[in-house]
């Protein structure tokens, strides 16, 4: 299941994207994000199931090649964050496989 164009500048989108996959049953979602990196902080607070960092070098201004982002996820206070180097999708997914991997095992 995908989302969008739903970060914090737009956060009246996030809701009912929430909700479906909430309702889907998702076992971790996976979150990318640019600019300020704020959205998977969001996220995290408003689901009780793991979430994936993303930070993205895409963006202008200050954000440092993804630094910005990626320092803002890593600093974040909501829990059930794991986060991933800069552009790295592949390690996040990977990461989010393993947790569903172990999760049908126990």
């Amino acid at each position: 299941m995908k989302s969008y164009d739903v970060g914090v500048a737009g956060i009246h989108r996030l809701f009912s994207q929430i909700r479906l996959m909430l309702d889907a049953d998702v076992e971790v979602i996976i979150v990318v994000a640019g600019m300020e990196g704020a959205l998977p902080s969001v996220v995290a607070g408003l689901v009780d199931v793991p979430v994936v960092g993303v930070p993205t070098s895409v963006g202008y201004g200050v954000g440092e090649g993804g630094f910005t982002a990626l320092y803002a996820m890593l600093q974040s206070c909501a829990p059930g964050i794991a986060v991933v180097n800069i552009d790295n999708g592949f390690g996040a997914a990977i990461f989010a496989s393993k947790i569903i991997k172990s999760r049908k095992r126990s």
